[in-house]
């Protein structure tokens, strides 16, 4: 892991540009001594980690004492996609605009993107818990369909937040029943793209003996910013 840049945010916080091999990717530290729970935080479908949003919870999170990662997977962010990545998500501009089914669309890369990225994030991992400063438990915040496939093969993921607004393929939804660790779900009600009925059979899906459900009105972005601080207070229980 090689820092690329570091800035002192007003918050004690700091921010930090690194890469690892061909990824890029920031970690959120707070100004303590001790060594502090990770959190990993990926947005819905590989947008990019600098996006504001993202920003925002993580340097949230780090001020109340956790270190946060993220990083642009193989085909997220910047980085390049391939070929077929981007005739997939040419057809899906075009299938919304002619109001035409676009699951199997999704299906074709968001599936591939999952895979893809899982071996990264893991890799990362290994990466962030032999910096100093950086202890466990670890936790993990965003992207379902990633944290699902991520939380069902990776044993040091403790507890996870998923945010209920992208698409996540078949094979996550049946891999659902092996994520056992608690989980706290994030659903906006009226969320145009994510059809209510299947989030609320992902949510029935998931092994967790705790699982905690958070619906609220609203569209895609609008999830209430009290729920950043209501899952700081998740994370405190099974990560502090």
């Amino acid at each position: 892991m090689h820092f690329t840049s570091e800035q002192h945010l007003d918050d004690g916080v700091l921010e930090r540009e690194f890469t690892l091999g061909e990824t890029p990717g920031t970690l959120w530290t707070p100004e303590s001594s001790a060594p502090a729970p990770l959190i990993l935080m990926a947005h819905n479908n590989g947008l990019p980690k600098r996006d504001p949003r993202l920003a925002a919870r993580a340097r949230h999170s780090a001020a109340c004492g956790y270190a946060v990662a993220t990083i642009d997977a193989v085909g997220c962010g910047d980085r390049p996609r391939s070929a077929a990545d981007e005739q997939a998500r040419a057809d899906l501009r075009r299938a919304f605009q002619a109001g035409e089914p676009v699951d199997e669309i999704f299906e074709s890369f968001i599936g591939p993107m999952v895979e893809n990225a899982v071996p990264e994030w893991r890799t990362t991992l290994d990466a962030l818990l032999a910096l100093p400063g950086i202890g466990g438990p670890v936790g993990y915040s965003g992207w379902t369909a990633l944290g699902i496939h991520l939380a069902a093969v990776e044993p040091r993921i403790a507890a996870a937040g998923f945010f209920a607004g992208g698409y996540v393929p078949r094979a996550q939804r049946e891999e659902a029943r092996q994520v056992t660790i608690p989980l706290l779900f994030l659903l906006q009600w009226d969320d145009e793209g994510n059809p209510r009925q299947r989030a609320l059979d992902l949510f029935d899906a998931f092994g967790s003996k705790e699982k905690t459900l958070h619906a609220n009105l609203g569209g895609h972005v609008g999830t209430p910013w009290f729920e950043v601080e209501d899952g700081n207070r998740f994370y405190d229980r099974h990560l502090k």
